[in-house]
């Protein structure tokens, strides 16, 4: 006597593809979580404890908001972004350099699953990281949460640009050193320019101006209004400006992908 099947149903068969490449994803960095998400942490701890210290009683930005509770934000986030493009970016090098690219190209995926999958799981490794400074940083300061919406908004746009951006520079890439390149000439220093330790009323005019050409500020500065109600420029900006970023970004890591670019040879 046969044993019935159970029909997964056309739904779950359809998103079957993504769930799996996201949860292999989530996999390669949830084992080494100790350099994923315990390195970081630790990063942002040495951050805190330097500059809070240091500058802590000299500088004041938003009223009734201690200089360490107010870069909390901008640590985090930078540490979200920096953690979504590791994770997009080295996946595909590793896979590319191993040979194990093949595996995907011949799967059934499309490139828009694909895309789907990786993204997915950069969000969630910068969100994770995020959670667990701020987790943190709970124990020792008073942080206030006036809008978490927007905290969870500007953490899901910044993650999938940084994941999209990250899958470009993989697919671009054809060796380690030029992603750590890409991360320490590009990232690196747009991420620290974008007010994580200060805001950018406190500049000259001119770096003022630069500042507004840099994606990064306005997500930075959008996040940190979630915490505080306050921000340099207005939060409709920062989130237009958002979602600018990680629309660009996305759309051209698809056509990248769609096209194949440096898999296929």
């Amino acid at each position: 006597m046969k044993q019935a099947v159970t029909d997964p149903g056309p739904v779950r068969a359809r998103f079957a593809p993504t769930w799996t490449l996201f949860y292999k994803e989530t996999l390669r960095f949830g084992k080494v979580w100790l350099q994923t998400i315990a390195a970081p942490l630790i990063t942002t701890i040495l951050y805190l404890v330097v500059f809070g210290h240091a500058l802590g009683g000299h500088i004041s930005v938003y009223p009734g908001v201690s200089y360490t509770a107010f870069i909390v934000p901008g640590l985090m986030m930078m540490s979200i972004l920096q953690n979504a493009f590791a994770n997009s970016s080295s996946s595909l090098i590793q896979a590319k350099v191993t040979g194990n690219i093949v595996f995907l190209l011949l799967s059934p995926l499309s490139p828009t699953e694909i895309y789907i999958a990786m993204v997915a799981a950069s969000v969630l490794r910068g969100a994770l990281v995020g959670i667990a400074i701020l987790a943190l940083a709970l124990l020792y300061l008073r942080i206030p949460l006036l809008h978490p919406l927007w905290i969870v908004a500007f953490t899901i746009l910044g993650a999938g640009g940084m994941g999209s951006l990250g899958l470009i520079a993989g697919l671009w890439a054809e060796k380690f050193d030029q992603i750590a390149g890409f991360q320490n000439f590009i990232i690196m220093p747009l991420t620290f320019l974008a007010g994580v330790f200060y805001s950018m009323q406190s500049l000259p005019g001119m770096w003022q101006h630069l500042s507004l050409f840099n994606p990064f500020f306005y997500i930075i500065d959008g996040f940190r209004y979630g915490f505080f109600a306050d921000s340099d420029v207005g939060v409709w900006t920062c989130l237009g400006v958002s979602i600018a970023f990680a629309g660009v970004t996305g759309l051209f890591a698809w056509y990248l992908l769609d096209r194949g670019y440096k898999l296929r040879q």
